[in-house]
C-alpha cells in the first residue's frame, strides 16, 4: 500500500482511465468482428457504412490516446483491405 497521499491519488485516477479505455477498446473490437462477421457473409451493400463506423471509432480513440495512432492506422487499413477485397470478389 502506497504510504504517499500523491501515490493514492495517481492508482484512484489510473483505474478511472483504465475503465474509460477498455469501454472504447471494447467498442472498437465489437465494430471490427461486426465487420468481419459482414465480409463473410458478402454483404457488400452494409459492409461501407460498417468500415467507416468502425473506423471512426478507431481514430476517435487514437486521437484520446487510447490506442497508438500508428495501431490505428493499421487496424483501419485492414478493415479498407478487407472490405476491398469482398468488393472485389463480389465484382466477379
Amino acid at each position: 500500500m502506497p504510504s504517499h497521499k500523491h501515490r493514492l491519488k495517481k492508482i484512484r485516477q489510473d483505474e478511472k482511465r483504465a475503465e474509460r479505455n477498455k469501454t472504447v477498446k471494447s467498442e472498437i473490437k465489437t465494430l471490427s468482428k461486426k465487420v468481419r462477421v459482414a465480409a463473410d457473409s458478402t454483404e457488400t451493400a452494409d459492409m461501407d457504412k460498417l468500415v467507416r463506423d468502425a473506423a471512426a471509432v478507431i481514430d476517435s480513440a487514437a486521437t484520446k490516446g487510447v490506442i497508438h495512432k500508428r495501431a490505428a492506422s493499421r487496424r483501419v487499413s485492414r478493415l479498407a483491405k478487407l472490405k476491398n477485397k469482398v468488393a472485389a470478389k463480389a465484382a466477379e
